[in-house]
């Protein structure tokens, strides 16, 4: 997806650090309770001091839903958070994401031309009524129509097994085409029982997503070829590492982290999931976790009583969720204040009405 966000003028590009806290700040007060700024678990420490609301993204959307007398809601997070807040909130409140180009590898490896033309090719060689699609929440709107259009529904990382589970029991469906994110997918269905023999890759730049038509057929779960750059580097040569160095430590894992990783750890769980689980382990554990660098550190600061590490010995940031910084937040701020509304996200009203229902499908499930 083609984003542009345009330099920024210098007053913001050459700012040092306390000019930058001293603009936002000025701003927050001027613009007072028509304001409300979200930012993502995964966002960098100094924006993060400036969020009336944390959490994960559909978390946020939901806040910024409950805000309505909020007229701007600025989401520092990435692209595709941006789009289900604007789905969610009212039509008088405007989303603002502070850098465009805050995109979201995962959710791009799913681009919805694929999508159809999947559908359209798995239409031509199985029963396209007992397959139904499910996408993840780091997704764009327009797959989250697709799938609401398809009798399908939205899952995170915290409900993706009752989502599942809806598919096969509820629904009787004898497949699921789950995207953008194959890890997800193969972990929830692991934990449900089904074997990797059940679970097929759709590479949507191959033919036929490089299935046969008997794999067609055959397979329980289609997972789509997407990934998360950051989980994607956890592996079970980490975790031994770690168990070599810290024999009586513990490891937490994201199921965005490839199964192989995922199948040495004692937990596994989302976000919420690894901040609840950390705050109850006794004082005096030591926790290796598997997921983003700015979360695991902010971990380890609000537990102060545990000794908290992240597993990844390059400690890779998500790189996109880091360009939202002080000089882009200052910058669309400022311009609130002045009556310039900059970097509006706005998803169009067909797409939100579907990206709504499967939205509401999941909440129904869950």
């Amino acid at each position: 997806m083609l984003r542009i966000q345009r330099n920024l003028p210098e007053r913001y590009s050459r700012a040092t650090d306390a000019e930058l806290e001293q603009m936002i700040r000025d701003a927050k007060a001027t613009l007072g309770d028509n304001l409300f700024i979200l930012g993502h678990h995964y966002q960098r420490d100094d924006v993060i001091q400036f969020a009336d609301a944390r959490g994960d993204s559909f978390k946020l959307s939901v806040l910024a839903q409950k805000r309505p007398h909020a007229k701007y809601v600025v989401f520092c997070g990435v692209h595709f958070m941006a789009e289900s807040a604007d789905i969610l909130t009212n039509d008088d409140q405007v989303v603002i994401l502070p850098d465009l180009n805050a995109g979201c590898s995962m959710a791009d490896m799913a681009d919805i031309d694929q999508v159809e033309e999947a559908w359209e090719v798995l239409s031509e060689t199985i029963d396209i009524t007992s397959v139904i699609p499910i996408t993840y929440m780091n997704s764009s709107a327009a797959i989250k129509s697709f799938v609401g259009r398809h009798g399908g529904a939205v899952c995170t990382s915290s409900n993706a097994r009752a989502v599942l589970e809806w598919v096969f029991n509820d629904q009787k469906a004898e497949k699921v085409l789950f995207f953008p994110d194959q890890h997800l997918g193969r972990n929830t269905g692991l934990a449900m029982g089904y074997s990797l023999d059940q679970m097929k890759l759709w590479n949507p730049r191959s033919d036929r997503g490089g299935l046969t038509e008997a794999d067609c057929k055959e397979a329980s779960l289609l997972l789509w070829k997407g990934h998360c750059t950051i989980h994607q580097r956890f592996s079970p040569e980490q975790v031994r590492e770690f168990r070599a160095e810290h024999p009586d430590g513990i490891v937490i894992i994201h199921p965005e982290a490839p199964y192989e990783a995922c199948a040495e750890a004692d937990f596994l769980g989302s976000t919420s999931y690894i901040l609840n689980k950390v705050s109850e382990l006794p004082a005096g554990s030591t926790v290796g976790i598997g997921t983003e660098v700015h979360l695991v550190n902010r971990i380890a600061q609000e537990n102060p009583d545990k000794t908290v590490v992240n597993l990844d010995p390059v400690i890779c940031p998500c790189s996109t969720m880091a360009r939202i910084d002080m000089p882009h937040l200052a910058h669309v701020l400022e311009n609130l204040v002045e009556g310039n509304v900059v970097n509006q996200i706005t998803v169009d009203p067909e797409t939100t009405e579907w990206s709504k229902v499967a939205l509401q499908r999941m909440l129904d499930i869950t």
